[in-house]
């Protein structure tokens, strides 16, 4: 029996693309850079020898072109695990369904996904400007416990060391093979991917925030061979997904803050730069 999916389940606009990233499966390239800032999109994209296509759609900008012999889609995700559930689920659909029939394909292609990001370091030794490479990640946005089969280890001591009751961390690796292509000389650490960028992050405005040693604890946690080493808002949503989904995935980040040391970035275009030109090198 075909399984069809329905109009409400995938929403698709007038022309057949999928609703919020505006594409055709033609408009997307196998090796996808996911950036969080649309501004960034031509930042990556004026690398490339040719741009044969420009799309945009509220904050979901693509360019799609080639590097070489390589075809390249790089897409602008917005800010926090939201936008990266509507992401990466249609970027799903463009490969696993045809849009027409509304069936799964028999023999759907895989993706590479590479994020490039910026993140702060929660391990005093880790300097400010470095790039990170993330070879895992703790989920506290509870994103991936809405899907069966996610496959992903918990970690209810995190919890218990963060003192808040209402998370439940969840842990996911990244690719081996695209770890593997990305400079030895730059870190390698687990990420937290946070839910905000404020409370969620330890940091306290006007209002107090429930755990006051919130970055303290989580620097000082460890479990066997994990440990934390920054904190940003979409890691580990993207490698739990492209885990769910049959997807390679890594992120790189571009360390700006050492939330521990109180020191940030005097250059963060400099190095943002860097990160993506060494990407585009090595992939």
């Amino acid at each position: 029996m075909k399984t069809i999916i329905s109009e409400t389940e995938l929403v698709l606009n007038a022309d057949g693309s999928v609703y919020h990233l505006n594409l055709l499966p033609e408009d997307l390239a196998d090796t996808v850079i996911l950036v969080g800032d649309q501004d960034r999109v031509p930042e990556v994209s004026k690398h490339f020898d040719n741009i044969e296509l420009k799309k945009h759609k509220r904050e979901f900008v693509t360019h799609t072109g080639t590097l070489g012999n390589k075809r390249i889609s790089v897409i602008s995700t917005g800010i926090g695990t939201d936008n990266i559930d509507i992401v990466l689920n249609e970027l799903d659909a463009l490969v696993h369904v045809n849009l027409k029939t509304r069936e799964l394909h028999p023999n759907p292609k895989g993706l590479k996904i590479i994020r490039i990001g910026t993140s702060g370091a929660i391990q005093a030794s880790i300097p400010i400007d470095s790039i990170l490479v993330s070879e895992a990640a703790v989920g506290l946005d509870n994103l991936l416990w809405y899907y069966e089969n996610s496959q992903n280890l918990e970690l209810p001591n995190l919890a218990k060391a963060l003192k808040l009751s209402f998370i439940k961390p969840y842990f996911v690796k990244a690719s081996q093979g695209l770890n593997e292509l990305m400079p030895a000389h730059w870190t390698r650490g687990t990420t937290v991917t946070c839910s905000g960028f404020y409370a969620p992050q330890g940091r306290q405005l006007r209002n107090a925030i429930q755990n006051p040693t919130f970055i303290k604890d989580l620097a000082s946690f460890q479990e066997g061979n994990i440990w934390l080493t920054n904190f940003e808002m979409e890691t580990a949503a993207i490698l739990g997904l492209s885990q769910l989904f049959g997807f390679e995935a890594i992120s790189i980040n571009v360390i700006l803050a050492n939330r521990m040391t109180h020191e940030f970035s005097q250059q963060p275009s400099f190095k943002m730069q860097e990160a993506i030109e060494s990407v585009l090198t090595h992939i």
